[in-house]
């Protein structure tokens, strides 16, 4: 394909999302939620449909060498499936942002003023892998008033075809518009391109993938990004920490999913912290390898040399860097030097180090004793989540709802002329 056909293919798509929004915007909130309701019913009745379209995925995904973690990040299983029906149930409960007032008063003058949350408009999103995402992308920007545009990645275009299709015959059920929740016909990365250059036709692109994805979408993007970067995060243990919760979290924090962006990819213990060698066993013993420091590797002699580029690498499999560390400030520093600003954690007994630690640590999502894997919008009571920003402007942390909305101001006078 080449660019101006991209260019054509993607005026068409936007004119008809743009056509797509403006009739959700008068959709009541229970018809956005039976229309979501009612996909989920189609995911389930599809399940089987599904699975073969996520087979297909996978051979060939197999066949081209695609890496383990990509292919568990693709993987869909019954389960899986019945987590998709489930997210868009969720989703469909959720209390409808638009038309919340955010605030309001009243001037001097008489003048009434508010500030009510609207959709968007029109948000492209560029995903890698997961199947999934065709549906949470899907309900979350419909519920929230907004039309989307999806392209996800080639290695799963079976499954996110086979998923797009079922979430078309739900909306039809409700009666939404048909063009509320577009799928690129084509799998050519030219489209990317043009998604990128749309300024004026799409409101928001929302990159979700790996490092080289979303570099890629800021880098050339002229349409506003909302952008989810690498989750290369962090769990400390402190001196005070209790031993069996931090063992049980670290391990969960590392290798309940390697793949996912809410794993721990760094594990900094505090050189205070009695029980070092219990966690760096405990790790081992379930299958991770270890990468650490000259102190760290005094632990075990499992634990291989660490390299710089070690403390800022998002592994998203069964590797973790450790390095031992002089104390809370060490840490913050740690972390503020080679983090991604995604999501960190402490685990620890003494509080007054933990609010310190929440307090300084300059991430999207901090945590004080939990995994790091709770990273997520369906585990934070958001529902499905579109990723989780790492930028400072408009939303940060999981995005779901409320950050896939804007505001407006509404004006109400009694004929005020200006003086």
């Amino acid at each position: 394909m080449t660019e101006p056909q991209a260019d054509a293919l993607v005026a068409d798509l936007a004119a008809r999302a743009r056509t797509g929004a403006r009739l959700l915007a008068a959709v009541s909130t229970a018809t956005k939620a039976h229309g979501l309701a009612a996909a989920a019913a189609r995911i389930r009745e599809h399940r089987d449909a599904i699975l073969a379209a996520n087979a297909e995925d996978l051979a060939r995904a197999k066949a081209g060498g695609l890496a383990a973690a990509m292919r568990d990040r693709l993987r869909l299983d019954a389960a899986r499936v019945d987590g998709i029906a489930a997210a868009l149930d969720a989703v469909s409960r959720l209390p409808d942002p638009v038309g919340r007032v955010i605030d309001a008063s009243t001037r001097p003058n008489g003048l009434a003023l508010s500030r009510v949350r609207v959709p968007i408009g029109v948000v492209a999103i560029v995903y890698e892998s997961r199947p999934n995402v065709t549906a949470d992308a899907a309900a979350l920007c419909v519920m929230a008033g907004n039309a989307v545009i999806l392209r996800g990645g080639s290695e799963a275009r079976a499954s996110n075809a086979a998923v797009h299709a079922s979430l078309a015959e739900g909306f039809a059920d409700a009666g939404l518009p048909a063009d509320a929740a577009q799928l690129v016909p084509v799998a050519d990365r030219v489209v990317v391109g043009a998604l990128l250059r749309a300024s004026g036709l799409i409101d928001l692109v929302v990159p979700r993938g790996g490092k080289g994805l979303v570099a890629r979408v800021q880098a050339d993007a002229r349409v506003p990004v909302l952008a989810h970067l690498d989750g290369n995060n962090t769990s400390f243990v402190h001196a005070s920490a209790d031993p069996a919760m931090a063992e049980a979290l670290v391990v969960n924090a590392k290798m309940r999913r390697t793949g996912v962006c809410g794993a721990t990819e760094t594990l900094l213990i505090d050189r205070a912290y009695p029980h070092a060698a219990q966690l760096a066993t405990a790790l081992l013993d379930a299958g991770c390898a270890l990468r650490g420091d000259e102190a760290a590797r005094a632990l075990d002699p499992r634990i291989v040399a660490a390299d710089e580029a070690d403390w800022a690498t998002e592994y998203l499999d069964a590797v973790c860097a450790v390095a031992v560390v002089d104390g809370t400030d060490a840490a913050i520093a740690h972390v503020a030097r080679h983090g991604s600003g995604h999501t960190d954690a402490i685990i620890a007994e003494d509080a007054g180090v933990a609010e310190c630690f929440l307090a300084q640590v300059d991430s999207a999502i901090v945590m004080w004793n939990a995994s790091t894997q709770f990273a997520d919008g369906g585990e934070l009571g958001l529902g499905a989540e579109i990723g989780i920003a790492t930028g400072r402007l408009h939303a940060r942390g999981p995005v779901a709802l409320e950050g896939l909305t804007t505001y407006k101001w509404q004006v109400r006078g009694r004929g005020q002329t200006r003086p």
